[in-house]
């Protein structure tokens, strides 16, 4: 029988192994610890939600194929929120697509959007996705790090001037910043912008964290600013806002041409997907005020409670202005290599946690810090506070 020489897996993609994710949820599922690494909610989201998705099953909306951009109540529910939100008015039939979440959208986007050789800048560390899917598109990633600077991590607007060549295509954002918890701010997001319109660039900014901001922070879609519409796909995702991270609906918001080239690539991954879930998201992004400033201010409780009890517990906090992580510096503890730090917490201290040298591309530059998730019930963050005391 003759032996197979050649590889099996693309070559594009021979970097990327079994995700940290899947190891460290294993490991906490082997120890029986507290599993503060994955970024999903122990509790559901809102009722009246759920029972919206069963409402829909039941009447047969979406138990077929929904339409390829996604469900008209949908789509109209999304620029709805955008118009409300950030002044923005996109028209739901040529400037939505709804994807089966944001890790579809981020894909579709970089697949139709990036060609061979061209190059992708994105704020490092980044949420590992992202890196798979610059190279699945054949490009070429390009790190710009932003880097801890008074309690939280700021861009280097000259390092990201500096990382454009002739060869960059697009600026890869997220803010609320995974894993740093930073929100850039309108001088940041504007310096940006100029840079993008300068250089004729295009821009994908993930805002799937943009409802979860603390202490007055604002969020600022960078595609309100002047020039940025036409250029910016901005990607959202329900997820995060409303605790149901399995109904997987996601959707992106651009100017006509942006959203049809999108739209070449999506269909070709999943064509359609979450039918009838896509009913009972539109129903929540129709929520009142008060469910979102709820969801915040339980979040920043939260934040408190476990970023309070990191520091006691020795580590040095980053508290976050956004998202539902906390990195830590784990150097005051005498430790320095992330990996092994988190490897070693399960049977320390009955917790798990990720390291953020994941996220990445100078392992170095990540080495001692450490994520943590808040997005888990009050009485679990505590058990898990009371846990980590075992380290000091």
């Amino acid at each position: 029988m003759a032996v197979m020489t050649r590889p099996l897996l693309n070559r594009r993609l021979a970097e990327f192994g079994t995700t940290i994710f899947a190891e460290m949820s294993a490991l906490a599922a082997r120890t029986g610890s507290i599993n503060l690494g994955q970024g999903f909610p122990d509790t559901d989201g809102p009722e009246e939600i759920r029972e919206a998705a069963v409402r829909a099953l039941r009447d047969g909306r979406g138990n077929q194929y929904p339409p390829g951009p996604g469900v008209p109540e949908l789509r109209s529910a999304i620029a709805d929120h955008q118009r409300q939100r950030y002044g923005l008015a996109y028209d739901p039939d040529t400037e939505v697509l709804v994807t089966a979440g944001a890790t579809e959208a981020i894909a579709a986007a970089l697949l139709a959007l990036v060609e061979p050789g061209d190059e992708v800048i994105a704020l490092e560390p980044y949420y590992d996705s992202y890196a798979a899917c610059v190279a699945m598109a054949g490009g070429t990633r390009v790190p710009v790090t932003l880097r801890p600077h008074e309690g939280r991590y700021v861009l280097d607007l000259d390092e990201l001037r500096a990382a454009v060549t002739d060869r960059t295509r697009l600026i890869l954002l997220n803010t609320p910043h995974n894993p740093t918890g930073t929100v850039l701010t309108r001088a940041e997001l504007t310096a940006v912008a100029e840079l993008a319109i300068e250089r004729d660039l295009l821009v994908v900014t993930d805002e799937v964290y943009e409802h979860l901001v603390f202490d007055g922070t604002e969020h600022l879609p960078i595609a309100s600013l002047p020039g940025m519409r036409e250029r910016t796909v901005t990607i959202g995702s329900a997820g995060k806002t409303f605790s149901f991270t399995g109904w997987k609906v996601g959707w992106i918001t651009a100017s006509p041409g942006l959203t049809a080239a999108v739209r070449s690539a999506k269909q070709f991954l999943t064509y359609v997907s979450s039918g009838p879930f896509q009913y009972a998201i539109a129903e929540a992004l129709r929520l009142p005020a008060a469910y979102f400033d709820g969801l915040r201010a339980d979040l920043e409780a939260k934040r408190d409670l476990l970023s309070e009890g990191l520091a006691q517990a020795g580590c040095a906090v980053y508290r976050p202005a956004g998202t539902y992580f906390v990195t830590t510096d784990i150097r005051p503890l005498g430790a320095e290599d992330g990996f092994a730090f988190c490897r070693s917490l399960p049977e320390r201290a009955g917790v798990v946690a990720i390291p953020n040298a994941v996220f990445y591309d100078d392992r170095e530059a990540g080495a001692p810090f450490v994520r943590f998730a808040f997005c888990k019930k009050t009485e679990v963050l505590e058990e898990a506070v009371s846990r980590l005391k075992r380290l000091v």
